[in-house]
């Protein structure tokens, strides 16, 4: 190699790394699925139709809501948890679940829910034999629970080319501390183990930030994997989405140079637009409703990928 493929190569690099983020608004107007409390939405194509789940409500633990279509009507038909698990406490909440199949056909839940023990949030799962559940938590202690993370939320699973599945998921961080990060490590077979040392995806070092990553999920495009996430508070109309652009699925993650969804993209449509999940062709995510803090609903846009860049169609 000369001395000028040297100098040339990180360069090289570095620009075949980045992302761009287009900050072009919606070609559609975001259409509004469900009309009531529905946070922290996932969503799941199996042959059955189109199921989502939601973090807690007034309509269960872990509401479910079905479709045929990803466009609707959507209509929510009950709750998925059918059992508190042991170690979390019953009326702490169960946070921003998700829903992936496993190949001899179970369905695994994976939630976020406070330890009986000191409170902080954890991950753990559950599982049951159709998309909708009921579902039963397994194993006696949380399946991630990190001291130094001062709480785990926001789990995700993604499915590679090979077979390999990987659970994502957000250290919360400190005031005092590393601020949130968001974290990926590889699932045995059964999706209920965890197999190697994790690995640090990104972690919220931008000012828009406002210390928060969280909310992540990642999509296969032609040659590399975008990992979507939420940042800034999430009562703050500020709440958006952007991406980190990568050529394997655990990494170097890219962040984009602009944000994907927000308040003033959407053209103040939907406000604080995140939690966002990419399923067949759509982009679900959940904004406040009715101009108050109280209420956050299903929204969906289409959404493709050419030249590996999501664009809102």
């Amino acid at each position: 190699m000369s001395v000028k493929d040297l100098v040339l190569a990180p360069v090289v690099a570095l620009v075949a790394a980045f992302a761009v983020c287009p900050e072009a608004a919606a070609a559609s107007a975001p259409r509004l699925l469900i009309n009531q409390d529905f946070p922290d939405p996932d969503v799941v194509k199996t042959a059955a139709g189109y199921f989502a789940f939601s973090t807690s409500t007034g309509s269960g633990r872990i509401p479910v809501a079905t479709a045929a279509a990803p466009e609707g009507p959507w209509r929510i038909t009950g709750d998925a948890l059918g059992a508190v698990p042991g170690w979390a406490k019953p009326d702490g909440g169960f946070w921003a679940p998700d829903v992936t199949q496993l190949a001899d056909g179970t369905f695994v839940l994976y939630f976020s829910a406070a330890v009986t023990a000191g409170g902080e949030m954890c991950l753990g799962a559950a599982t049951a034999s159709k998309a909708p559940g009921p579902y039963t938590p397994v194993g006696d202690k949380p399946l991630v629970c990190a001291p130094e993370d001062h709480g785990d939320i926001d789990p995700q699973t993604f499915l590679d080319a090979d077979g390999t599945r990987y659970l994502l998921y957000k250290s919360d961080g400190a005031p005092t501390g590393p601020p949130a990060a968001i974290w990926t490590q590889k699932l045995q077979a059964d999706g209920r183990t965890l197999a190697g040392p994790r690995t640090e995806l990104l972690r919220a070092d931008l000012a828009a930030e406002k210390a928060v990553v969280e909310a992540p999920s990642v999509v296969k495009t032609a040659s590399r994997f975008l990992l979507f996430y939420s940042a800034d508070t999430f009562q703050s109309s500020g709440y958006h989405t952007c991406y980190a652009s990568a050529p394997t699925a655990t990494g170097p993650f890219v962040k984009a140079d602009a944000q994907f969804l927000s308040t003033e993209l959407l053209a103040k449509k939907v406000d604080a637009p995140g939690g966002a999940d990419v399923v067949d062709g759509h982009i679900f995510f959940h904004g406040w409703l009715g101009g108050a803090r109280t209420a956050r609903g299903l929204y969906e846009l289409p959404i493709s990928f050419p030249n590996d860049v999501p664009r809102l169609d």
